[in-house]
């Protein structure tokens, strides 16, 4: 079966310190985080399109500036998790996954800490 797919991504800005296996915490530290977010599905709109990008990219800027300048430990989805890169990109998916369409689905959230290094939850 044939499939559409789409990518929006971003950027934002935020430190994070993970806890360690022995209960330490790791050095403070930033990133410039880059966020793709792709989505696919089976069939197009009336419009032709998978997803309007003017309606899924800033539902997407929303989602990451509330994370913008912000020490992600804070932030009340990593009281209990760390805030590694792999549970910042469930949490963006976990997000924006109901304000997607039927016939939509979010197949990868890929989120870049340094220009090497990405993690990717894909549900």
């Amino acid at each position: 079966m044939a499939t559409y797919e789409l990518l929006i991504t971003t950027e934002f800005s935020a430190a994070h310190q993970l806890r360690l296996p022995d209960g330490t915490l790791e050095p403070l530290h930033g990133h410039n985080w880059k966020v793709e977010l792709y989505l696919e599905g089976a069939q197009l709109d009336q419009m032709d399109v998978l997803a309007d990008f003017t309606v899924v990219r800033p539902q997407l800027l929303a989602v990451c500036a509330e994370l913008h300048d912000t020490h992600l430990n804070d932030h009340p989805a990593f009281q209990a998790d760390n805030p590694s890169t792999e549970r910042v990109a469930k949490l963006i998916h976990d997000q924006l996954a109901p304000k997607m369409a039927e016939t939509v689905r979010i197949s990868r959230v890929r989120v870049w800490e340094t220009s090497t290094c990405a993690a990717a939850y894909i549900p």
